[in-house]
Parts: C-alpha cells; sequence; structure tokens
C-alpha cells in the first residue's frame, strides 16, 4: 500500500526536472545565445563543407549516371570547374565590381550637384508653379532628398565595404570547408549509411522509416528550390549584363549582381533589386534610368512567366499567398538569408500539417 501511494509522485520526477532545466535556459537565456554562437563559430568550416557538399552532390550524381564516370574523376572535374569559376570571380569579377563601387562613390557628390542645377533650371521655368509657391516647395524635398540619397548611399558603401572585410575574414573557413566537402561527397554513401543504421537503431522500425522517407521528400524540396533559384539566377544576372552592356549603361556588373542575387529571392527579390539599380542608374542619367527600370521590369516578367516555372516547375507546390507569407514571417525572423529559405521551409511544414491533418481524419473516417 505504502509503495501504491509513492508511485505518483515518483512518476512526476521527470516533469519537475524538465520544467527547472526549462526555467534556467529561460532564466539565462542569452549566456545561452552566446554559448550556441561559440558552438556555431567553431563548426562554421563543417557548415561550409555541408553546404557546399550539398550544393555539388546533384552535379555529381548528374555526371555519373550520364556518363558512368568513377567518384575520384567526377569529383576531379567538379572541383576544377569550381575552382575555375571561383579564380575567374575573384581575378575579374570582384575588382570591376570594386571600381564601380569607387567610381559610384567618387562621382555622387558631382551627380547630385548636377541634379540639383537641372531641377531648379527647371522649375525656374514653370511660372505657373512659381506662382503657388510649388516650385520653391520641390526646390527643398528635392535637395532634402538628394541629402538623404547621399546619406543613404554612403551607409550602404560602407556596410558592402564592412561586409567584404567580415567575409574576407572568414575565408580560411570557407576554403577549409571546401576541402572537407571533397570528403563528404567522396564518402557520401558510407555516411548515409551509418546515419540510417544509427537511426534504426534508436528509433523503432515504423518510427525510423517515416523519418527517412520524410527526410528524402525535404532534401527534395530544398535541393529543387535552391539549386534551381541559384541556376535561375545566375541566368538572370548574365541576361542582365548582356542587356545592359547592349544598351550602354553605367555600372553593368555592379547592377548585374545586385539583380542576380537579389532575384534568389521569390517574389520580393525582384523589386529588391530594382530600386538600388534604378538609383544608381538615376544618378548618372534619368533618361537611362527609367531604360534600366524598364529593362529589369521585362527581365522579371521574364523569369517570373517562363524562365522561372521552366527551371523550377513545382518544387515547392506552394500557392502565392503562402509564399508571401511565409518570405514575411522567414524576413521578419531571420532577414535576408529567412526569406530565402523560408519558402522551402513552408512546404515542408504544409507537407507535414497536411499528412497530421490526413490521418486524423482517416483515424475518424470522413472523407472530405
Amino acid at each position: 500500500m505504502f509503495n501504491d501511494r509513492k508511485i505518483p509522485y515518483i512518476k512526476l520526477i521527470p516533469i519537475i526536472l524538465l520544467s527547472f532545466i526549462l526555467l534556467r535556459i529561460v532564466n539565462d537565456i542569452e549566456v545561452l545565445t552566446n554559448a550556441a554562437s561559440v558552438f556555431i563559430s567553431y563548426i562554421s568550416s563543417f557548415i561550409w563543407a555541408f553546404g557546399i557538399a550539398y550544393l555539388l552532390n546533384p552535379i555529381m550524381v548528374s555526371i555519373e549516371k550520364k556518363f558512368h564516370t568513377k567518384r575520384a574523376l567526377t569529383l576531379l572535374i567538379i572541383y576544377v570547374c569550381v575552382l575555375g569559376i571561383s579564380f575567374f570571380s575573384i581575378t575579374i569579377l570582384t575588382p570591376n565590381i570594386g571600381v564601380s563601387i569607387r567610381e559610384l562613390t567618387d562621382a555622387t557628390p558631382g551627380y547630385i550637384a548636377k541634379t540639383q542645377i537641372w531641377v531648379s533650371n527647371n522649375m525656374d521655368k514653370l511660372q505657373l508653379l512659381d506662382k503657388y509657391g510649388v516650385t520653391k516647395y520641390l526646390e527643398q524635398a528635392t535637395s532634402t532628398f538628394m541629402s538623404n540619397l547621399t546619406r543613404y548611399l554612403n551607409t550602404g558603401i560602407n556596410f558592402a565595404f564592412l561586409t567584404a572585410v567580415g567575409f574576407t575574414s572568414s575565408f580560411m573557413k570557407f576554403l577549409l570547408g571546401f576541402v572537407v566537402s571533397l570528403y563528404l561527397l567522396k564518402d557520401k554513401e558510407t555516411l548515409i549509411l551509418n546515419i540510417k543504421r544509427l537511426i534504426y537503431a534508436v528509433l523503432k522500425k515504423e518510427n525510423a522509416d517515416g523519418l527517412l522517407k520524410f527526410s528524402n521528400e525535404a532534401n527534395n524540396i530544398f535541393s529543387g528550390f535552391v539549386i534551381g533559384k541559384f541556376i535561375d539566377s545566375v541566368i538572370i544576372g548574365f541576361i542582365c549584363f548582356v542587356g545592359l552592356s547592349i544598351l550602354k549603361m553605367p555600372y553593368v556588373i555592379l547592377i548585374s549582381l545586385i539583380v542576380g542575387v537579389t532575384n534568389m529571392i521569390p517574389y520580393f527579390g525582384p523589386l529588391i533589386g530594382m530600386i538600388p539599380a534604378f538609383f544608381i542608374t538615376l544618378l548618372d542619367s534619368p533618361v537611362k534610368a527609367f531604360w534600366v527600370l524598364l529593362f529589369i521590369i521585362i527581365l522579371q516578367q521574364f523569369d517570373g512567366l517562363y524562365l522561372g516555372p521552366k527551371i523550377l516547375g513545382k518544387s515547392v507546390g506552394l500557392s502565392p499567398l503562402l509564399i508571401i507569407l511565409s518570405i514575411l514571417i522567414g524576413g521578419g525572423t531571420f532577414g535576408v538569408l529567412g526569406m530565402f529559405l523560408a519558402v522551402p521551409t513552408m512546404a515542408i511544414v504544409i507537407l507535414l500539417a497536411n499528412r497530421f491533418i490526413s490521418r486524423r481524419l482517416k483515424e475518424k473516417d470522413i472523407k472530405l
């Protein structure tokens, strides 16, 4: 009888311990966050390695299936190509981008002065506006706007340089990750087999089967979206470079890079890239800025209506409403990276939700 009365209290001990641990975590959340940041910085090279291997794996699989090459030769081809592209970017693209940013910084005061003179001269010709005091108001508004634009451009350029410095300081970690990714791809099958063995050893067979099935589906969603969007953005950036070069626009490489990078963000990316491209060109010529704006709008329509669906297909299978919702949540929570990864993450959440709902409806014998 004594033991029967004690058993319920003994069962409460794990709950009490768990509550105590959660309370300590909440009270020391800043310490926990700092510790997590330090830990992530230590394993950042392996994070880079996993990311690089994850992006290169589909290329490796495609080459091996199509040409029946051995793993060593496949990896040699892939990494030589990647190193060649990296060398081209470092020796040709990066210096040109730096030159464009420096020229833009040096020329900004002159552009602003010319714009203010142009606005002042043209406003003086409009006597009707001057009669009602509109001319003076527009001149003041223009002067304020251009002053703010100068500050924003300087802030943005300083941020770009600070980002470049931060990237340079992390370059060794990237190189180490690049080397480690080679071994991850080389021993991919062995690593996957060991992970499967661990999962089946820890979980029941039906739970392990479900987890592996879900992992495979999540991998298909993420890889299909990330790799497809990357290819799509590279093509859009290249077309932008060719088009702006034909139109003889200024800062072609810088604008093409902005358009290509921001295109990685669904829906909002084209708008985000269009705004700085327009204002950068506006400092040189309002007419050229108009043509750049028109060209990018046409380019993004081509991407949205033809190129994007052709490459991405139905990799995520989300409605536009869910995509926009996921981007807003991801961007508000984790910034630009959150905006990019929010779409495949939302697709996985919807997949889990649909399975849960279907299972519950089946248990209740409800057909809808």
